[in-house]
């Protein structure tokens, strides 16, 4: 049993007049086996937090804590962070020219487990993650996201999922740009995965489709750079009907 710890966590991003604070005091505690959903208008601070734990250089932490298992995450390096069991999936995937998936996938699985996986056993891996997406194999010749679609990315970031099991994953607006059938796909990647483990999941989205698939715990509503509302299932559904006008108007 893991738990992922933030306490009090403020931040904030440089700009041409000077710092701007985003997160203004969040509080979150997530546990191994736990989907919470963190949802909420655009600009509310969701992405923030997500690479702020994640250690994204523009970000700068102002005040709070997040602990791993009571490590201190915000010492670690980026690299340090992954080999601790954090994992982001990212609302808008980087293309990596000249690297290709399959060189990118192996370094990352031998810098998580310390060792390289056998090659024979390594590409059986693969292939039967890649299988399961509903991925072509030819995809692991090409560079990393180069020249996919919006779909194929996302597919791509929950392969690495299957393949480097970390302790806690952040899923920032992975279902910004699919389809139904893409979307429906990403989801059971999520959802095997969680099943083979004791993933914990922090879901960040702006609608509740994706929530048909992968069913929450817990729902936080975020404004104005902190978790204004939580509660089970049911407060998405209350989202989906009323909005977040309640949780704007000032």
């Amino acid at each position: 049993m893991s738990t992922l710890e933030i306490k009090g966590l403020q931040v904030s991003v440089a700009t041409e007049v000077g710092f701007t604070e985003i997160l203004r005091g969040v509080d979150l505690t997530i546990k191994s086996g736990e989907t919470h959903a963190i949802m909420g208008p655009n600009g509310s601070g969701k992405s923030t937090l997500a690479y702020s734990i994640a250690g994204h250089p523009k970000y700068t932490i102002t005040g709070g804590s997040v602990t791993l298992d009571g490590a201190d995450v915000l010492a670690m390096s980026v690299d340090e962070r992954a080999k601790a069991g954090l994992f982001l999936a990212m609302q808008y995937p980087v293309e990596v020219p000249g690297v290709s998936v399959t060189n990118f996938l192996r370094t990352a699985a031998t810098a998580i487990r310390g060792e390289a996986p056998k090659v024979r056993t390594w590409v059986g891996e693969v292939k039967e993650a890649m299988k399961a997406l509903n991925m072509d194999t030819n995809f692991a010749e090409r560079n990393v996201n180069e020249g996919f679609s919006g779909g194929e990315k996302k597919r791509h970031e929950i392969l690495q999922l299957e393949l480097l099991k970390p302790k806690f994953a952040i899923l920032d607006e992975t279902d910004s740009g699919l389809d139904v059938d893409a979307l429906r796909i990403v989801s059971e990647g999520v959802n095997r995965v969680k099943s083979n483990s004791d993933l914990g999941i922090m879901l960040i989205t702006h609608y509740t489709r994706i929530l048909r698939y992968i069913k929450p715990d817990f729902v936080h509503v975020f404004a104005a750079g902190k978790i204004v509302e939580e509660g089970g299932p049911e407060l998405a559904d209350k989202l989906e009907e009323k909005g977040y006008a309640e949780y704007t108007t000032a």
